[in-house]
């Protein structure tokens, strides 16, 4: 005998009908839903290698000193 399952508010959830057909159904979505995932990630990090700016650091530096600068001249 199958335990009783309950959803988030306490109540008994329904055994379904067909559990082989959603088992399978559910599979097949996990995969795709993985390699979609993984399959964005290769993309965005070669993306990232191919535009990599060695520079880009250096920029905040000199947004902050800027920052620093008009906070010295406005007196804050």
């Amino acid at each position: 005998m199958r335990p009783i399952q309950f959803d988030p508010f306490g109540e008994p959830v329904a055994a379904s009908s067909e559990p082989g057909r959603a088992t399978a159904t559910s599979r097949v979505a996990l995969r795709f839903g993985v390699a979609l995932f993984w399959g964005l990630v290769v993309v965005i990090v070669a993306a990232r290698a191919a535009y990599f700016d060695p520079d880009f650091a250096e920029r905040f530096g000199n947004v902050a000193a800027a920052i620093g600068h008009l906070r010295t001249i406005v007196g804050a």
